[in-house]
């Protein structure tokens, strides 16, 4: 309706061990309903581009370009879009380090999955850890990225992005869900959060010292203000 140029997904669009081809093709569906529209998808760490995805085995819409592995840009008039995707469930170095802007004239845009500061889980694994100043330092006019399910935008962080998933899955992704919109120009950008989920988890302290019953806590609970 809004006339969208460009829609970026940074990785986690589905879940490789538990996807079914009808869900796959749903999607696809709603991608050709755009065809105006421009999709950069970069593939991350629950739905990497390996052999047997629907990544590298399914016939995606025209208008849809998935990036693997290493950097890659896509070159627009205006625009240079550059990303890469997971080729595994985890990424230790996506040498960042060596990537470089082309064309300093052009509106840069960094398409990635990446840990944000990021440290290896209890299993030991990394998810393309990269720290803010070296994106700082990649001089891009915007990083569209994936990985964190919560979103960090902000006016004060407004063009290294996460937008979050655009649904809530449960209590360790609390607060609002949906999407980040705007106009990226060479010297401004105007952004805003759309939210998209009705269903908000939210914690709650609640004291349940005087109470007697499972059925009083849940009359407690039903009394407190959730806006």
């Amino acid at each position: 309706e809004n006339k969208i140029e460009y829609l970026f997904i940074a990785g986690d669009l589905y879940e490789q061990e538990y996807v079914r081809k009808t869900t796959i093709d749903y999607i696809n569906a709603q991608f050709k309903s755009i065809p105006d529209t421009k999709i950069f998808i970069s593939p991350g760490n629950h739905d990497p581009f390996i052999k047997n995805s629907y990544y590298s085995n399914y016939e995606w819409s025209k208008n849809v370009y998935i990036f693997k592995g290493k950097f890659e840009r896509i070159s627009e008039e205006n625009v240079d879009i550059y990303g890469m995707g997971f080729t595994d469930f985890h990424l230790e170095d996506s040498n960042i380090s060596e990537l470089c802007i082309q064309d300093e004239n052009k509106i840069n845009i960094l398409v990635m999955h990446a840990d944000l500061n990021g440290a290896k889980d209890m299993k030991g694994y990394s998810y393309n850890p990269v720290t803010v100043n070296q994106l700082k330092n990649l001089n891009m006019d915007y990083v569209a990225l994936g990985h964190i399910h919560n979103t960090n935008y902000s006016q004060l962080n407004e063009r290294i992005i996460y937008p979050g998933s655009t649904v809530s899955l449960g209590f360790d992704e609390l607060g609002n869900h949906g999407m980040v919109v705007g106009e990226i120009l060479k010297n401004s950008i105007k952004l805003e959060f759309l939210k998209l989920d009705d269903r908000v988890f939210v914690e709650k302290e609640v004291e349940i010292t005087n109470l007697n019953s499972n059925e009083e806590i849940i009359e407690k609970i039903d009394m407190l203000d959730f806006e």
